[in-house]
């Protein structure tokens, strides 16, 4: 597996890996459009990586910026085939790089109500909730679970 910095061409494959994660259908994530998806992943300091494994991609993450201190990281999905292989770690690490190489203090995620499922992966990786709001939180879903992993600068 290689993970690689996505790029405007890659919208759709990184769409049809979230789409694939089975979110539940009553999350905001299942409403996320590609549009959506080219603004977030896109703009200046924001970007994402997508996992590939035998010409396939099988996982994808985005970041962005959220002030002089964090680093957000989103849209963290693998394919149902893939799940418990190490693609989801490989992905939140190489957004925890970034945060260390941009100088960030922490890295901020927000979990919906409706997958809370994963919580117990992102504790295995060093993240404990919190309770700060999330400023990106629809306001047509339940509060988000916010969970923050602090990192050491570069």
């Amino acid at each position: 597996m290689t993970l690689r910095p996505v790029n405007p061409d890659d919208i759709p494959a990184f769409h049809a890996v979230m789409m694939a994660a089975g979110m539940d259908p009553r999350s905001s994530w299942t409403r996320t459009t590609p549009a959506d998806l080219e603004r977030s992943l896109l703009a200046p300091g924001s970007g994402g990586f997508l996992a590939v494994g035998s010409g396939e991609v099988l996982g994808c993450v985005g970041y962005r910026p959220d002030g002089d201190r964090t680093l957000t990281l989103n849209k963290l999905a693998t394919v149902p085939q893939a799940r418990r292989l190490g693609v989801g770690r490989a992905l939140v690490r190489e957004v925890e790089h970034v945060a260390r190489m941009g100088g960030y203090d922490r890295v901020l995620l927000a979990v919906s109500q409706f997958n809370l499922d994963v919580l117990p992966f992102y504790d295995r990786l060093g993240y404990t909730v919190t309770d700060e709001p999330y400023a990106h939180a629809h306001p047509d879903s339940p509060a988000p679970v916010v969970l923050v992993k602090e990192v050491t600068h570069v």
